[in-house]
């Protein structure tokens, strides 16, 4: 199992549009093509103005596929249209679980 960390750091006051629009027009799109939803943060202390959320897959060539898919989805196309302006940067991290992770760590 691979954990991808996905970092986007918004213009300033715009954290409680985009959770809206995400959670509206956003969320079932990405899950149900994603999958694995690991959990979604905005963060409080430290760099402002940002949402941090994890996402399981199987492997890398699991994690090209889902996203391919969803590049390609109307829906999904529609809700970035409406997004990607309230964006300033984004980050994506690939994590590998430690061998005694509770998170995949052991073949899981």
């Amino acid at each position: 199992m691979i954990v991808e960390q996905r970092t986007y750091r918004y213009k300033p006051g715009t954290i409680p549009q985009f959770l809206a629009l995400y959670e509206a027009k956003g969320l079932a799109v990405q899950t149900r093509i994603l999958g694995n939803l690991i959990g979604y943060f905005v963060t409080e202390i430290g760099p402002l103005n940002q949402t941090v959320h994890l996402w399981g897959y199987q492997s890398l060539e699991d994690r090209a596929a889902r996203r391919t898919r969803l590049m390609a989805d109307p829906d999904w196309r529609a809700f970035l249209a409406e997004a990607t302006p309230l964006i300033e940067t984004q980050e994506s991290r690939i994590l590998t679980p430690a061998p005694f992770s509770p998170i995949g760590g052991r073949g899981d």
